[in-house]
C-alpha cells in the first residue's frame, strides 16, 4: 500500500482533480493577508455561537472551539452515491446483527463471529437481550468514519453506533460559510445540509412505539451542561424543537415516562438519549448515576419508549467486531460490502500477534474499546520506549487489541500559519435509519489533522473541522 498521500484536489501528478476548480482559482487569487482576516472572522463567529467543547482532565482549558478551516472539502455527486450506497448496507448490517445477537444468535451459532466477543464484550447488555425495540430499529443514529487513500477508494475506519457527535460542527461550519464566503459558495452547486434536524426528527417519531400518538413526543436526554458535548446538546433540541431534558426533569410511573412541565406530566414517547448505557437507569446499570431516570429500562422493555438508539448497542461499534464487519455483511445479505475495512490484524490471534509484535513501528495499534485517539500507538511516529510499552500491553493482553497499518491518508489544502498546506482528513456521516426508510444527508463532518504530518484528526488532540461539499460533477 503506497505511503505516498493521495491529494483530493491536486491528485498525485493532476493540475487539479474534477470538482475543485473554483475552489483552486479562489486560493490562487486569495492572498494569505485575506486568508487569515477569513480566518480570524471564522473564530469570532464560533465565539459568538458558544460553539464549544470540553476537555476532561486539562484545568486550563475547560472549554475550547474546535478549530475551523475556511478551504471547504470537496466530494463529487458521483463519488458520494457510492459512499451513500455503501453506507446504506452497512448501517443495516450493523442493525441485523444487533436484531440477531440480542435475538437468536444465529451467526454466533454459525461460528462466522466468536461468542466470546459478543457475550463478554463490556457493550454487550443482558439486561436487554431477548427484546426487540418497538419498530425494530437499534441504531436510528449512527456515525461512520470514512478514509480515503486514492481517487477511488474509501474505507471504514470506525462505526459509531452508540452516541455518535459532531453533527452540530456540520450545520455550524456550513452556516459560516455562506456568510464568510457566499460567492464562493454560489459558485458550486452545493447539496444541502440544513435540512438535518428534520430528517432527524423525521427518524425519531418513526420509531415511536404502536401505542404513541399520531404527533409522538420526543425529548433529548442530556448528562447536563457539564457534559463535553454539551453545546451539541442543547443545539440540537432547539432545532428539532423539542425540550432539552435531564434525568431530574423525567420520571416513570407504571412503566410510563412522563415530563415534568409547568403543565404538569407530559408522557414522553421517544427519548434522543445523548446519555451512555452505564448511567441511564440506576436501577438496572449503575446504582450511583444520578443522571439517569430510575425505571426508564423497565418502560423500555414494556414498549412505552423508544431509545434512540437503543441500549446494547456498543456491541457493534467495538473494534473487534469491526473485524468481521465483512463477513456479517456477507452473513445477513449475501453480498459483497460496498465499503471495505481497513486491512487489520486480531491480536488474539497467535499468528497476528507474532506479525504485529514483528512490525510493531510500522502499524497502528489500537485498544478495542478506545476512542477519541486515545489509547493507541501509532508505531511511525513513535519512540522507542513508547513500542516497547505497548509490546508489554500486547504481550500481557492481545485480546484488547487490534492493528492495523499505517495508511495514507488522503489530504486537502488547508490554511494554517505557514499557508495553506496538505493535512490529512477523514470524514464523518450521519446516517438516520427510521422504521420508513434510511436517511443520509449529503456530506457530513470532516476532521483535519492541523500538525504537519499528523494523522489524529480528533478535536481531542489538536485537529480540527472543514466544510464538506457535494457537489455536481463537472460537465
Amino acid at each position: 500500500m503506497s505511503k505516498v498521500a493521495f491529494d483530493e484536489m491536486a491528485g498525485i501528478g493532476e493540475a487539479c482533480r474534477p470538482g475543485y476548480k473554483h475552489v483552486n482559482d479562489w486560493l490562487r487569487d486569495t492572498s494569505t493577508e485575506q486568508l487569515q482576516r477569513y480566518h480570524r472572522e471564522a473564530e469570532v463567529l464560533f465565539r459568538r455561537i458558544g460553539i464549544t467543547f470540553a476537555v476532561y482532565g486539562d484545568a486550563a482549558a475547560e472549554e475550547r472551539l474546535i478549530p475551523f478551516d475556511i478551504v471547504p472539502r470537496i466530494i463529487t455527486q458521483s463519488e458520494w452515491q457510492r459512499l451513500a450506497k455503501g453506507l446504506e448496507q452497512r448501517v443495516k448490517a450493523l442493525n441485523a446483527f444487533l436484531a440477531d445477537v440480542y435475538g437468536p444468535g444465529e451467526i454466533v451459532k454459525a461460528g462466522v463471529v466468536p461468542a466470546d466477543l459478543v457475550y463478554r464484550n463490556p457493550y454487550f447488555r443482558p439486561e436487554v437481550a431477548g427484546f426487540m425495540p418497538p419498530r425494530g430499529i437499534f441504531i436510528p443514529i449512527s456515525g461512520i468514519d470514512i478514509v480515503r487513500v486514492d481517487s477511488e477508494t474509501f474505507y471504514v475506519l470506525e462505526d459509531n453506533a452508540r452516541t455518535p457527535s459532531g453533527v452540530s460542527y456540520m450545520l455550524e461550519n456550513r452556516e459560516v460559510m455562506i456568510r464568510l464566503l457566499p460567492d464562493l459558495c454560489l459558485d458550486h452547486r452545493i447539496a444541502p445540509v440544513e435540512n438535518y434536524p428534520d430528517e432527524l426528527l423525521a427518524t425519531l417519531r418513526s420509531i415511536a412505539p404502536p401505542s404513541a400518538p399520531m404527533n409522538p413526543t420526543v425529548a433529548l436526554l442530556t448528562p447536563g451542561p457539564y457534559n463535553s458535548a454539551y453545546y451539541e446538546h442543547s443545539f440540537l433540541a432547539d432545532r428539532l424543537g423539542v425540550d432539552l431534558v435531564e434525568g431530574s426533569d423525567l420520571f416513570v410511573r407504571d412503566n410510563i415516562v412522563y415530563m415534568r412541565t409547568t403543565e404538569g406530566p407530559r408522557r414522553v414517547d421517544v427519548l434522543y438519549r445523548r446519555l451512555d448505557d452505564d448511567f441511564i437507569d440506576p436501577l438496572v446499570f449503575r446504582p450511583d448515576s444520578v443522571l439517569g431516570v430510575p425505571g426508564l429500562v423497565s418502560a423500555y422493555r414494556a414498549g412505552n419508549i423508544a431509545l434512540a438508539n437503543a441500549v446494547g448497542t456498543g456491541v457493534a461499534d467495538d473494534k473487534a467486531i469491526y473485524t468481521y464487519m465483512p463477513e456479517i455483511v456477507r452473513f445477513y445479505f449475501g453480498e459483497e460490502p460496498i465499503l471495505k475495512n481497513v486491512p487489520t490484524w486480531r491480536c488474539r490471534e497467535p499468528d497476528a500477534l507474532a506479525y504485529v509484535l514483528d512490525h510493531l513501528s510500522e502499524l497502528v495499534v489500537k485498544e478495542v474499546s478506545g476512542s477519541g485517539g486515545y489509547g493507541m500507538l501509532v508505531g511511525p511516529h513513535a519512540d522507542r520506549a513508547t513500542i516497547e510499552a505497548f509490546r508489554a500491553k500486547l504481550i500481557a493482553k492481545p485480546d484488547e487489541f487490534i492493528a492495523q497499518p499505517t495508511l495514507a491518508l488522503s489530504t486537502c489544502p488547508t490554511f494554517v500559519e505557514s499557508g495553506v498546506a496538505p493535512r490529512h482528513v477523514d470524514l464523518r456521516p450521519f446516517v438516520l435509519t427510521g422504521s420508513d426508510k434510511v436517511r443520509i444527508v449529503p456530506g457530513g463532518l470532516t476532521r483535519v489533522a492541523l500538525k504537519e504530518g499528523s494523522l489524529v484528526v480528533n478535536s481531542s488532540q489538536g485537529g480540527g473541522t472543514k466544510d464538506t461539499w457535494i457537489v455536481a460533477d463537472p460537465a
